[in-house]
């Protein structure tokens, strides 16, 4: 994909919202129920909602929230790279921070990709 044919806008946040949804779809096995993508200067922000599986959500209400946090982690570490190689093939810039997060109530996790440059 040549500099002139990189997506923008809308079209950008939406491709890397689907891209990033069935990455992490692929790897705990459900997706979340909604997502959004935006991006300001060199900072993207993908927000997902609704991610833990019914296991993590039985684990979390019966006190053992740290249990669940921790999985998360170890799926966030699995995903990373996938993450960041969608994050540069989509917007032709190297990302030079992931910085992820998740909270158990709301059920919200983050991703937030520093690029090497503006958009």
């Amino acid at each position: 994909m040549t500099k002139s044919d990189r997506l923008r806008g809308g079209e950008l946040n939406a491709a890397l919202t689907d891209e990033l949804v069935g990455i992490h779809t692929d790897y705990a096995g459900r997706g979340p129920t909604s997502a959004s993508t935006f991006y300001h200067g060199n900072a993207v922000v993908t927000l997902m909602h609704d991610v833990l599986t019914k296991a993590e959500k039985v684990l979390a209400q019966k006190g053992r929230a740290d249990d669940v946090s921790e999985v998360r982690g170890l799926f966030r570490q699995e995903m990373e790279a996938d993450f960041r190689a969608a994050v540069e093939r989509l917007t032709g810039h190297k990302v030079l921070a992931l910085l992820n997060g998740h909270h158990i109530e709301p059920d919200v996790a983050t991703a937030i990709f520093i690029l090497d440059d503006e958009l």
